[in-house]
C-alpha cells in the first residue's frame, strides 16, 4: 500500500477514476492509482476519496 494511502487511511477498498472521462474501476490493492492509466482517454487515475479528488471537488464547485 502507498504510504500517502495509509496515512490518509483510505485502506485497500475503493476506486480509482480518470478526472476527464468519468471512467472508474475497483482500486487494486498495492497498486496506486495515479500509476495507472484510463483505458478511454490516458490521463492519469485519481485515488475516489484521495486529496486529489477532494480538490478536484472543489475546484469543480467553484466553476459553478
Amino acid at each position: 500500500m502507498d504510504e500517502k494511502d495509509e496515512k490518509m487511511g483510505l485502506g485497500p477498498h475503493g476506486f480509482c477514476f480518470c478526472p476527464k472521462c468519468g471512467y472508474k474501476k475497483p482500486h487494486e490493492a498495492g497498486i496506486p492509482c495515479r500509476e495507472e492509466r484510463c483505458p478511454n482517454c490516458g490521463v492519469r487515475l485519481i485515488r475516489e476519496g484521495s486529496l486529489h479528488h477532494e480538490m478536484l471537488k472543489r475546484v469543480d464547485t467553484a466553476d459553478d
